[in-house]
């Protein structure tokens, strides 16, 4: 495997050879015609992309002549001087020398001395004539140089667009490659068995492969929010010191790119209301500066993402109380969540704790839309909180979008998937087992009370009618026992009366065309090997069912 140092290594040359590529077609085209402005901007924005780069990756020479090439042609910009004479000969020589230096980091030899051109860069940054310090390139030195500059980079670019095809197709070949190894189980015949398990090895390493090429570092994202905190910081007049780490742990880019806006709006959730003002944290006996970090780490397949302040914490009882008064939730009910059932309120559409509409908060777009983006990713949230000490918001994600774990269930003759993400305990449950209180089934889990209800009066509802009040007389009496399913979503557990489980498998879940599209209730669907097609379950719109049309 190779090391990071290696990858970004290998990641700079790629781009330097293409800035090098430019360099020189630019500097044809600006000794053609001298007042080409576009090749000129072209020029500067190179130099200067060059020079980031190369300071970034400690090649201080490569940075310095890059640095004076930019100083050269900001002079031609400004119209300080002309694109003509010894400035013509001495770029393209420096454009020379830098190719050779980006050569030699990728052949991991000494760049060599670039005092003389430098000393001449400075004189013409002067106003100066350069000297003359370099012999005239030998015969042999020119052919070199002309089958080098023909070198091509070992890295290509790939446009997103067409990894998400070739991710695609893969998904269709394992589906097929599943439905091969079924039907050579069931027709017996031994070298189609051989065949398809040599196409199932293939194919998963396939599979892996495409994913891991899609995997991009989290420093792609949480380096963008140093700048983010500074700015609503100075919005708030709030101090707060940021520390990042994790940048290095591999996620999927379109998980990446599809919670982005979360944790934005987790981060400035954090600033505005997490941290409080200089002055209180000071009464509170803090120091001034709140402290901010925002870490990415793997959990088993799962990255999480972490944000974590040293604020004020969650005031329980604070929104306990609002819940109450918007409505979310009867001051009876309230008064028996705990707190973690507290916290989960906050996630409701339009719960905001934000007493005065600011640029950050108040506005009625709340952690309701976080909770969202995380459902969409099959991910979870969790919170932890200590009045007066901070708060830390977890988002759990998998890794990779194309491929589930799954528990595959059976109603009605029919397989649903269920993803493992959000499955919680299986039970086989005698009538003994399960109690009526309200109009809901309910059973004991781990000393909590769990409701439970038919998965098919969640599927087959219709309307805004209320589901039938239940008694336990609704449970056959032929002795046999309740196949449950727990599902959990937002702290909030579901038991599911199915008929019997089947396995649990990898599932790749394809979206559900139009206008199936629109039903709430299955994230998607996928073939199983049988040929069979299978929904998978939405838990989190299953509950959010059930919470609307129970009794």
């Amino acid at each position: 495997m190779k090391s990071r140092e290696q990858e970004y290594r290998e990641l700079f040359m790629a781009e330097a050879l293409e800035y090098y590529d430019a360099m020189s077609r630019h500097l044809s085209e600006l000794e053609r015609n001298p007042q080409d402005t576009a090749a000129l901007n072209e020029l500067f924005r190179l130099m200067h992309n060059l020079k980031a780069n190369a300071r970034a990756m400690g090649f201080v020479d490569m940075g310095e002549v890059a640095h004076k090439m930019e100083t050269l042609f900001g002079q031609i910009r400004s119209q300080e001087r002309a694109f003509t004479g010894a400035l013509v000969t001495l770029t393209f020589r420096a454009v020379d020398v830098l190719g050779t230096m980006i050569r030699a980091v990728g052949s991991g030899q000494d760049s060599g001395e670039a005092k003389g051109l430098l000393d001449n860069l400075d004189l013409l940054i002067k106003g100066e004539e350069p000297v003359e310090t370099q012999a005239a390139p030998t015969e042999e030195e020119v052919d070199s140089d002309a089958a080098r500059k023909l070198e091509l980079s070992d890295l290509v670019y790939i446009p997103v667009k067409k990894l998400d095809n070739l991710l695609n197709l893969v998904g269709e070949l394992v589906i097929d490659r599943d439905r091969i190894l079924t039907l050579a189980e069931e027709l017996g015949h031994s070298a189609l068995q051989a065949t398809a398990r040599h196409l199932f090895r293939i194919s998963d390493d396939l599979q892996y492969s495409v994913m891991d090429v899609r995997l991009v570092g989290a420093g792609v994202l949480l380096n963008k929010f140093p700048r983010v905190v500074r700015d609503v910081a100075a919005t708030e007049n709030k101090q707060v010191e940021l520390t990042l780490a994790g940048q290095d742990v591999q996620i999927d880019r379109n998980v990446l790119q599809l919670i982005t806006d979360a944790l934005l709006h987790i981060v400035r959730n954090a600033v505005s209301h997490g941290l409080e003002e200089p002055a209180a944290r000071l009464a509170a006996g803090k120091p001034a500066t709140g402290q901010l970090s925002i870490s990415a780490l793997t959990e088993r397949d799962d990255v999480l993402l972490q944000v974590q302040d040293d604020g004020r914490g969650i005031d329980t009882e604070a929104v306990r109380r609002k819940a109450v008064r918007k409505g979310l939730v009867s001051a009876e009910a309230a008064a028996l969540l705990d707190e973690h059932g507290v916290w989960a309120l906050l996630f409701e559409p339009g719960f905001s704790m934000a007493e005065q509409i600011t640029d950050i908060s108040g506005r009625g777009v709340g952690l309701d839309v976080v909770k969202l983006a995380i459902d969409s990713l099959g991910g979870q949230l969790r919170v932890n909180s200590e009045l007066g000490k901070g708060t830390t918001f977890t988002l759990v994600l998998p890794t990779s979008i194309a491929v589930k774990g799954a528990l595959l269930i059976e109603l009605e003759e029919r397989a649903y998937a269920v993803p493992l993400l959000h499955t919680d305990t299986v039970l086989a449950l005698a009538n003994d087992q399960i109690f009526a209180v309200g109009g809901l089934l309910m059973t004991r889990v781990q000393d909590e009370n769990v409701p439970i209800v038919p998965l098919r009066q969640l599927l087959y509802a219709e309307g805004d009618e209320q589901l039938p009040r239940a008694t336990r007389a609704d449970l056959p009496t032929d002795g046999g026992l309740h196949q449950v399913l727990i599902v959990s979503y937002n702290n909030r557990r579901l038991g599911l009366l199915i008929d019997r489980f089947l396995r649990q498998q990898n599932i790749v879940v394809k979206s559900l065309s139009k206008p199936l599209d629109t039903i709430d209730l299955f994230g998607g669907v996928t073939l199983l090997g049988n040929g069979q097609l299978c929904l998978v379950l939405d838990v989190p719109a299953l509950t959010r069912l059930f919470l609307a049309k129970r009794p």
